[in-house]
């Protein structure tokens, strides 16, 4: 009776194999699921805008159609009694299409030194309460926060995870210049 003795060159060949076996790396499902770098808070005004004030900026991309279209060259050749001499010939003729133009929106936003931990934890609590906010109080801008400012200013026309001045207004948290210069 002969007994199974395993050799260190079978083992390590084994293990050689079994290291190739490795599962293939797993797609960034993260990297899909994020917001497109196509809002932002710049420094840049719009013409026109008030000194001193702070702006958003969102791209909207345009969308554009590949049309194709058949063009006669020539048409068919055909008899009195009905008989095609000849077919028609036509051309292929490719074009783009602007569905929709490219667009650049520019809104006021709350300027830097205001994006407080205390402000945005008020902004967290007042999207809460609004329903389109339901992580925690933490007074960081995180996505979760962003997504929540995209989804109470989407409804109204503005489809960015940055803060217009104008929904903090809605929401109670910035005043009217105008007004404040009164008090």
């Amino acid at each position: 009776m002969s007994s199974l003795r395993p050799s260190i060159p079978a083992a390590l060949g084994l293990a050689a194999l079994l290291a190739g076996c490795a599962a293939p790396p797993l797609p960034d499902v993260a990297a899909a699921l994020r917001e497109p770098d196509l809002a932002y808070m710049t420094q840049v005004a719009p013409p026109g805008a008030a000194p001193g004030t702070c702006w958003g900026k969102t791209v909207t991309p345009a969308i554009i159609e590949t049309v194709t279209d058949q063009v006669m060259l020539q048409p068919a050749q055909v008899t009195t009694d009905g008989r095609v001499l000849a077919p028609a010939v036509f051309k292929t003729e490719t074009r783009q299409q602007i569905l929709r133009e490219r667009r650049e929106t520019w809104f006021e936003t709350p300027c830097a030194p205001e994006m407080t931990p205390d402000f945005i934890a008020s902004l967290q609590r007042a999207l809460a309460a609004r329903g389109v906010y339901s992580g925690s109080i933490t007074g960081e801008m995180d996505a979760r926060t962003r997504a929540a400012i995209r989804r109470f200013q989407a409804p109204q026309g503005l489809d960015s995870g940055i803060l217009s001045l104008a929904a903090a207004r809605q929401m109670g948290l910035a005043v009217d210049a105008e007004f404040a210069d009164r008090s």
